[in-house]
C-alpha cells in the first residue's frame, strides 16, 4: 500500500510549481509597472503558502528563506517599502532561490547557506527588516502525525497509553474560575470601543494554505484582543476528517481604527470563511451582580449568548451569513435605560434581511473547476492505446476496402461513425498533453537575469504568446536549446550599455520570446534588439577554422547557416556562457530531433531572430499518402496548399537540369520525390504528373511530383532516430492498414536540401578513333 504521507508530500511539490509561477507572473506585472494591491497579493499569497506547507512537512530551510521573503512582501503589502526596480530585481532573485530549494527538498538535496544568506541579508537591508528583530520568525514546530491509527477498543487511554511528546497543558489557565482574570480586562470589556469579530473558516481557507493564525495577529497589530476558540463541533478522533475544519472563533479587538482596517485584514480569505464584524458596545451590568461573576459567565457561554449583535454560527444560522467572508456590521443598539438591570436593558431588536434579501444582494462565490492530477505515465499509456486503435481503425478500413463493401452499406455507415469516433479521442487525449508554453518562458527569464548579471549587461525579457499550447514532450526537450539561444543572444547578440550609448541606442537590452500556432506547427522565435550577425566576421571565422574555402561565394543565408557547423564559435574569449566550440549545432540537432527547424534572419546594427518550427505533437498526425516508385509515402496535411496535374504549359525550363511550375502567374521550382529520395532517376517528361504544391513557414512554395495520390489518413508517429540516426528529409514511419511500414516526409527539410534535378543531362558527344 502506498504511503499517504508521501503522496500528500509530492502534491505539495506539485502545487508549489503552480505557486511559483504566479509568483513569477506577479513579479513580472510588478516588473512592469503594476502597484495595485491585488498584484502585490498575489506575489505575498504565493510565498506564504509555499511556506505554510513546507513548515507542515518541517522543511526548514525553505520556511526560513520563505518567511523573509514573505516579511518583505508584507511590507510592500501594508505600504511600508515602496519597491523599484534593484528592489524587484532581488524579488526575481528571491523567487529563483525559493524555486531551488522547493526542488532541492523534493529531491532530498541541501542548498548552501553560502548562496541563501547573501540574498537574505541583502533582503533584509534594502526593505529595512533584520532576522533577529522579526518576532514572527519561523515561531512554530510542526507536530508530526502517525496516519497508522490503531482506534480499536483493546487500547485503554488511561492504562498507560504512551502520548508520545504531547506538550503538558496543565499550566493553561482555567476558565471556570476566577484567581487569573485581570480587572483590567474587565473594565475594558464594560468600557469597549473596537470590534467583535466572528470567524468561521470553510474546508477551502485550509486548503488554499491560509492560517487563522496569521489573521489572529493581524488583528493583534490593530489593538488587544480577546479571543474565545468554540470547540463544540469537534467530532471525536474515529470521525474526524483531517481535511475538514471544525473549529470557530470570536474576537472582541479594542481599538481606535476604522471598521476598513478590520475588513482588510480579511481580505485574504474573502470567499473562504464565513464572517461576522460588528462594533462592540458597553454591556450594563446590575449593581447588585458581582462584575466578576458578570465578565466570567459571559465569557464561558457560547458566544452567540453574549451579545445578540453578534450571529450564530450554527448550522441554522440566519442569511447574513450564507455568503462567505462577506463583512455584515450592524448599526449598534441604544439600551431603554442605561442604569437598569441587564435583563431590561436588551438592546432593540435589529431588523434581519430575509435570507433571499440577502443571497441577492450578497452572491455566492463562483466556485473553481474541478481539477485532478495524473501521473504523465498514465496519459502516455493512454496515448499510446489511442495509437494503437488508429492502427486498428486503419486495418479496417483497409479490409472493408479489399472485401468491395459499398460505400453506403452499413459497414461503411458504422466505420465512417467509428473513423470520426476515433479522432475525437485522439484530438481529447492530445489535449490532455497539451500544455502551455508559459512555464518554460519563466524558467528562460531567470536565464537572461543570470546572464545578463554574469557579462554585465542590463537585460529586460518580454514574452508573447506565453499560453500557447504545445505537447508536454515538446516542452520539456525544449529546455536546452531555449537554454543555449538565450544565454547566446545575451552574449552575442547584445551590445555592452557602453557600445549601446555610443550608438545611440538605450542602454537596456530587450531579448523578446515569442510562441504562436502557424500551419498546424508551432513557432518560436528568439529575438534581440542587439547588434546583428557581422557576416564579414562570420566568415572569416569559418575560413580561419577550414570549414569554407576562402574563394567560397556565399549568401547571406549561406553565412548565417555557418554559425550551425559543430565547433563553430565568434567568441575571441571563453567565458562562463561562450567561447568553448559548443554552439549552436548542438541546438539544431536538438530541434532536429524532435521533428523541428530551426532558421536565421538578421539585420546588422538591428538585431537577429532565431524562429524555431516544430510539431504540435509527437504522436500522431494528418497525412496524405501517396506512392513513389512502388514505395508508399505519408506527406503531413499541414504542409499542402493544394493539388495539380501538370500540363505541357505549366512547365518552363531552368537551366540543364531543373525546371520549373507555373502557379497562377508564379514560379515554384519542381521536385522530383523518387529522384530527391533515390528510388529513381528523374523522368522523361513531367507532362500529366500530379504535384502536391508544398507550402512552408517562410512564405516559400515548391512542387513534389509524385505518381498518384492514395488516401488520406490519421497515422501514427513513430520515431526513427533511435534506431536509424536522423534521415534528411524524413521525420518519421508509421503502420498503415495493411501492415505495411510508411515513411512519414519533413517536407520543409527535403525542400531545403533538394538537388532540384527534373531532367537527365544529356551525354556529351566524344569523338572516336
Amino acid at each position: 500500500m502506498s504511503d499517504p504521507m508521501a503522496e500528500i508530500r509530492a502534491s505539495f511539490f506539485v502545487e508549489c510549481e503552480e505557486l511559483l509561477e504566479s509568483l513569477n507572473d506577479g513579479l513580472q506585472r510588478m516588473d512592469d509597472g503594476a502597484t495595485d494591491s491585488e498584484t502585490i497579493n498575489v506575489v505575498f499569497r504565493a510565498v506564504h503558502s509555499i511556506k505554510g506547507g513546507a513548515g507542515a512537512f518541517g522543511l526548514d530551510d525553505l520556511v526560513r528563506f520563505a518567511h523573509q521573503f514573505e516579511t518583505a512582501m508584507d511590507e510592500v503589502r501594508a505600504g511600508r517599502f515602496t519597491p523599484g526596480a534593484d528592489a524587484i530585481r532581488l524579488f526575481y532573485t528571491c523567487s529563483d532561490i525559493l524555486g531551488d530549494l522547493v526542488r532541492a527538498a523534493r529531491d532530498g538535496e541541501v542548498i548552501s547557506d553560502d548562496i541563501t544568506e547573501p540574498v537574505l541579508e541583502t533582503l533584509g537591508k534594502m526593505v529595512g527588516i533584520s532576522q533577529e528583530d522579526d518576532e514572527d520568525a519561523v515561531d512554530f514546530t510542526p507536530a508530526t502525525l502517525s496516519l497508522d491509527l490503531d482506534l480499536s477498543d483493546d487500547v485503554d487511554m488511561a492504562d498507560g497509553m504512551d502520548l508520545g511528546d504531547l506538550p503538558d497543558l496543565s499550566d493553561l489557565p482555567q476558565l471556570d474560575g476566577t484567581d487569573d482574570v485581570d480587572d483590567t480586562i474587565l473594565h475594558d470589556m464594560t468600557t469597549a470601543k473596537g470590534f467583535r469579530v466572528c470567524l468561521k473558516p470553510e474546508n477551502a481557507l485550509y486548503t488554499s494554505g491560509n492560517e487563522p493564525l496569521y489573521l489572529f495577529r493581524a488583528l493583534r497589530e490593530l489593538g488587544e484582543c480577546t479571543i474565545t476558540c468554540h470547540t463544540a463541533n469537534l467530532p471525536t478522533l474515529e470521525d474526524l476528517d483531517p481535511d475538514a475544519g471544525y473549529l470557530s472563533w470570536t474576537i472582541d479587538l479594542l481599538t481606535d481604527e476604522p471598521e476598513t482596517a478590520v475588513i482588510d485584514v480579511f481580505e485574504f480569505v474573502d470567499g473562504l470563511c464565513q464572517l461576522s464584524i460588528t462594533p462592540l458596545t458597553p454591556d450594563p451590568v446590575d449593581a447588585d451582580e458581582p462584575l466578576l461573576d458578570t465578565a466570567l459567565g459571559s465569557m464561558n457561554a457560547p458566544v452567540m449568548d453574549r451579545a445578540q449583535e453578534a450571529p450564530t454560527l450554527t448550522d441554522d444560522q440566519p442569511a447574513a451569513l450564507d455568503a462567505p467572508a462577506t463583512p455584515q456590521t450592524t448599526p449598534t443598539p441604544e439600551p431603554e435605560n442605561a442604569a437598569a438591570p441587564v435583563a431590561a436593558a436588551s438592546p432593540a431588536p435589529v431588523p434581519t434581511p430575509a435570507p433571499t434579501e440577502a443571497k441577492e444582494a450578497v452572491p455566492a462565490p463562483t466556485q473553481p473547476r474541478a481539477t485532478v492530477r495524473v501521473d504523465l505515465e498514465r496519459i502516455d499509456r493512454l496515448v499510446n492505446l489511442v495509437g494503437e486503435l488508429v492502427i486498428n481503425q486503419a486495418m479496417l478500413s483497409q479490409s472493408v476496402v479489399e472485401a468491395n463493401i459499398p460505400p453506403n452499406s452499413p459497414v461503411s455507415s458504422g466505420l465512417e461513425e467509428f473513423l470520426q469516433l476515433t479522432r475525437d479521442i485522439q484530438e481529447s487525449v492530445m489535449m490532455i498533453r497539451a500544455q502551455p508554453i508559459k512555464s518554460l518562458f519563466q524558467r528562460m527569464g531567470r536565464i537572461v537575469r543570470e546572464s545578463s548579471a554574469s557579462v554585465g549587461k542590463d537585460v529586460r525579457m518580454t514574452t508573447i504568446g506565453e499560453n500557447t499550447e504545445v505537447d508536454k514532450t515538446v516542452i520539456e526537450r525544449l529546455a536546452d536549446p531555449l537554454t543555449h539561444m538565450i544565454r547566446n543572444a545575451v552574449d552575442h547578440g547584445l551590445e555592452t550599455p557602453e557600445v549601446r550609448r555610443d550608438n545611440g541606442k538605450p542602454e537596456i537590452g530587450h531579448v523578446t520570446l515569442s510562441a504562436q500556432h502557424r500551419s498546424g506547427r508551432i513557432v518560436i522565435e528568439i529575438a534581440d534588439d542587439g547588434a546583428g550577425i557581422n557576416r564579414d566576421r562570420v566568415k572569416a571565422k569559418a575560413i580561419e577554422n577550414g570549414l569554407i574555402a576562402p574563394d567560397a561565394q556565399l549568401s547571406d543565408a549561406d553565412i548565417d547557416n555557418l554559425l550551425f557547423m559543430p565547433g563553430f564559435s565568434t567568441a575571441s574569449e571563453i567565458s562562463n556562457l561562450s567561447g568553448r566550440g559548443v554552439g549552436m549545432d548542438v541546438v539544431k540537432s536538438a530541434i532536429q530531433g524532435l521533428g523541428g527547424r530551426i532558421s536565421i534572419s538578421s539585420i546588422e546594427g538591428k538585431g537577429t531572430t532565431f524562429s524555431i518550427s516544430l510539431p504540435l505533437t509527437l504522436a500522431v498526425l494528418d497525412g496524405m499518402v501517396v506512392r513513389v516508385e512502388n514505395e508508399t509515402i505519408v506527406v503531413p496535411l499541414n504542409s499542402i496548399l493544394e493539388t495539380l496535374t501538370l500540363t505541357e504549359d505549366d512547365l518552363e525550363s531552368l537551366g540543364p537540369q531543373s525546371q520549373v511550375v507555373q502557379v497562377r502567374g508564379g514560379f515554384v521550382p519542381l521536385l522530383d520525390l523518387g529522384a530527391e529520395l533515390g528510388y529513381r532517376a528523374p523522368e522523361p517528361s513531367y507532362v500529366g504528373r500530379v504535384v502536391l504544391l508544398i507550402g512552408q513557414e517562410d512564405g516559400n512554395r515548391a512542387a513534389l511530383a509524385v505518381d498518384a495520390i492514395e488516401d488520406q489518413r490519421q497515422v501514427v508517429i513513430k520515431g526513427l532516430e533511435g534506431s536509424y540516426g536522423r534521415i534528411p528529409g524524413i521525420a518519421a514511419a508509421t503502420i498503415l492498414g495493411d501492415g505495411q511500414i510508411a515513411l512519414i516526409l519533413d517536407p520543409g527539410d527535403l525542400v531545403a536540401q533538394a538537388s532540384g534535378r527534373t531532367k537527365t543531362p544529356s551525354p556529351t558527344p566524344s569523338l572516336v578513333g
